[in-house]
Order: C-alpha cells, then sequence, then structure tokens
C-alpha cells in the first residue's frame, strides 16, 4: 500500500531530517495543488460543492482507517487529551475547506490561487506572535513570491463579495489550523493525527452539507475522478506527508512553499482547464520558483520551535 512504502522510506532517511521534511513537503506541495483545478473544473461542471467535499474527505477517512486497522491497530487509540486538540484543530480546518469550496463556485481559480498566495504571510505573522523568529530571508522570499504571483495572475480576475469573504476566511482558518497543529499536535504520531483530524472535518463538512440541505446528486464520470484524485492524492497522501514535513523543517517553512503550489495550480490549470499563460505569467511562474528556492537551499532543516505539545 502508499502508506506502508512511504512509512518505509522515511524510516530509512530518519537520520536525514532536512532532506526527509523537504521532500514530503514538495510532495504535499504538489499533492495539494491538484484540489484548486479539479475542484473548479468540476464545479463549474455542476457538481455540488459541499457534496464533493463530503466524498472526498469520506473516501480519504476510510483509506486511513483501513490502512491503520490492517497494518498498525494500536494507532486508532486516541486518549482524551489528543482527542481535545484533534477536535479543536480538525473543527477549524473543517469550516476552513467547507470555505474555500465554497468560494470556488463566486471566484475562478487563478483568483483564487493569487489571493491565497498570501497565506504565507498569515502563517508567519501567527508564528511570531507565538515566538518564532521572522527572519529577512523569510520576507525576501515573501517579495519574490508576491511579485511572481501578481505576473501570474494579475488583476483580471473577477471577485465577488461573497466569494472574497469566504477566501478571506479560508486563508486566516488555514493559518490558525497551521499554527495550532505545529504547536498542540506535532509531538503525535502523524497517522494517528491525520485519521482523526480528517475524521473532525468530514463531521464538520456533513453538517454544513446537511445545512444546505443534504440533497446528493450523482457527480458523473468526471466528477468522480476529480474526487478520487483528491482524496487519494491530494488528501490521504498530501496530509500524512505536510504533516512529517512540519516536524522536520517547521509549520514556516511549510507555509512558504506555497507560491509553488500557486505555479503549480496555473500550470495544471493550463492542462485542466485550457488556460493560456502569457510571457509575463510565465515572467512570474520563474520569480515564484525563486521563491520556493530560497526556501530550499538553506543547510540543515529547521526543527518546529514554539510550544510543547505534549
Amino acid at each position: 500500500m502508499v502508506g506502508n512504502r512511504w512509512l518505509a522510506f522515511y524510516r530509512e532517511q530518519r537520520g536525514s531530517p532536512s532532506v526527509v521534511g523537504w521532500s514530503m513537503a514538495l510532495a504535499s506541495t504538489g499533492a495539494a495543488a491538484l484540489v484548486t483545478p479539479l475542484a473548479r473544473g468540476a464545479v463549474t461542471g455542476g457538481v455540488d460543492p459541499l457534496a464533493m467535499l463530503l466524498a472526498r474527505l469520506g473516501i480519504a477517512v476510510l483509506l486511513m482507517a483501513l490502512t491503520l486497522g490492517f497494518t498498525r491497530p494500536e494507532l486508532l487509540r486516541i486518549d482524551r487529551e489528543l482527542a481535545g486538540r484533534v477536535a479543536l484543530v480538525g473543527g477549524i480546518a473543517g469550516v476552513e475547506i467547507c470555505c474555500f469550496f465554497l468560494s470556488l463556485a463566486w471566484i475562478d481559480g487563478s483568483m483564487s490561487a493569487m489571493l491565497k498566495s498570501v497565506q504565507p504571510l498569515v502563517v508567519l505573522l501567527l508564528l511570531a506572535l507565538g515566538g518564532e523568529r521572522l527572519t529577512r530571508r523569510h520576507l525576501l522570499r515573501l517579495v519574490f513570491a508576491a511579485a511572481g504571483i501578481y505576473l501570474l495572475v494579475g488583476p483580471s480576475g473577477q471577485l465577488s463579495s461573497l466569494g472574497l469573504i469566504l477566501t478571506g476566511l479560508s486563508i486566516l482558518l488555514y493559518a490558525i489550523q497551521l499554527v495550532l497543529l505545529q504547536w498542540r499536535l506535532l509531538a503525535y504520531d502523524p497517522r494517528t493525527v491525520t485519521f482523526y483530524l480528517l475524521l473532525a472535518m468530514t463531521l464538520v463538512v456533513a453538517i454544513f452539507w446537511a445545512v444546505q440541505g443534504g440533497v446528493w446528486s450523482d457527480p458523473g464520470v468526471g466528477g468522480w475522478s476529480a474526487i478520487l484524485a483528491m482524496a487519494v492524492i491530494s488528501t490521504y497522501f498530501a496530509r500524512i506527508a505536510q504533516f512529517v514535513a512540519m516536524r522536520h523543517i517547521g509549520g514556516g517553512q511549510v507555509a512558504l512553499l506555497w507560491p509553488l503550489q500557486t505555479l503549480l495550480i496555473i500550470l495544471l490549470s493550463v492542462l485542466f482547464l485550457h488556460e493560456q499563460l502569457t510571457l509575463y505569467q510565465w515572467a512570474g511562474g520563474v520569480l515564484v520558483l525563486v521563491s520556493a528556492g530560497l526556501a530550499i537551499n538553506r543547510r540543515g532543516g529547521v526543527k518546529a520551535e514554539g510550544r510543547n505539545p505534549r
């Protein structure tokens, strides 16, 4: 199974936390980049955002439960303290992902990518409030990223007030959950945490879906293809990879790879949504890659700082 192969790789590379951290961060970034073009294409094709999200998370939870049940059933045990922390972070994550998926019905994918590009700054500011140091290198990366993303996406996207509010909430809540994940949950096994976080998120999404009427309609072959790709690659795998990356290099470093994810979203949009890139956008892509390169071109891993979650 994918999970077992990944765990074997992780155990073999334990002596090199920087290699493991950046490898998992890049893998998670690439996997997560699939979500926006796939979800946007499905939503514009008539698939209900919350129903699609619920199916995606439900499949991911089932895969994780089967993986743990057959390989390490003891990891399914959870104590009261961890349950409380997971409920808090998972609840925030559930509301955040609902806001993001609903926003795709109001804002096109390129504008969503540009707005979400401020994510690293929000995460770093929150980490700074918690005691982590905001360095000149961090700020330089953000400058390159901001300039590159502006050239990539530009001011052509159409905004709606509701879409802007939903995207803003998604940005803030994602930053909060990432910071809480680093401060409160990094000391626990990533497989246990990931499973129960996904379970909590699924419950929150189910509540949102039920409040909206709980109507299910068959998404069709295209919709199911998008759902399965997002469930297996962008959720099941990406969540574990992100958590392991944060253990080795810290949440701030992981967040600074968001510009690379934005570039991947644009490139995937060309393939899936048939968008065209101009010369200015390709120049912006180069700046985004420079920003990501500055994040990786650093000797040694950066351990997660901040509070001890135990």
